[in-house]
């Protein structure tokens, strides 16, 4: 059931505390029953920047995805070893290596996709009208909150922009 909408809105804190349970809650559910077997969040996201972007240094990739570049090195360790990446020459500095998605790599993260994406829809057909509308009206709202710009990003910014 949806909250009512108050004239006052609830404190921040419970707000974050629900939306983070929330969230978490539907990415959980989402990778079960889609597929139990498919890439982790990290992972999933990792080979999704570089089939949109196009390749990447690992260092590149770890900033993009806002991560230290060992993690992400371990990520893509792990992809290159299920097949999912590759790496390629960087054209202008031979001592860099740049990742691509190979062919697995697509296909595992369409099928995915496809599989998120059915299961999803299946849920949402359970939905009155009411809760449809005010889930697509939230989809800006949560949108923004993905975008970049937070403090943290600003604050390493400007650490750089004195370096």
């Amino acid at each position: 059931m949806l909250r009512h909408m108050a004239r006052t809105p609830p404190p921040l804190d419970t707000v974050v505390a629900d939306l983070t349970m929330a969230i978490g809650q539907l990415i959980r559910r989402l990778r079960t029953e889609a597929h139990p077997g498919d890439l982790n969040l990290s992972q999933s996201s990792a080979l999704a920047r570089l089939d949109r972007d196009g390749p990447m240094t690992t260092a590149d990739l770890a900033r993009a995805e806002a991560m230290k570049p060992q993690s992400m090195k371990a990520i893509l360790a792990t992809l290159e070893e299920e097949g999912c990446v590759a790496r390629q020459p960087h054209p202008t500095d031979g001592r860099q290596i740049l990742f691509v998605p190979t062919a697995k790599g697509r296909e595992e993260r369409r099928r995915s996709q496809i599989a998120k994406r059915a299961w999803l829809l299946e849920r949402l057909e359970q939905f009155d009208a009411d809760e449809i509308r005010a889930l697509d009206a939230a989809i800006p709202i949560i949108r923004r909150l993905g975008e970049t710009g937070t403090a943290h990003e600003g604050i390493a910014a400007a650490d750089r922009s004195r370096a």
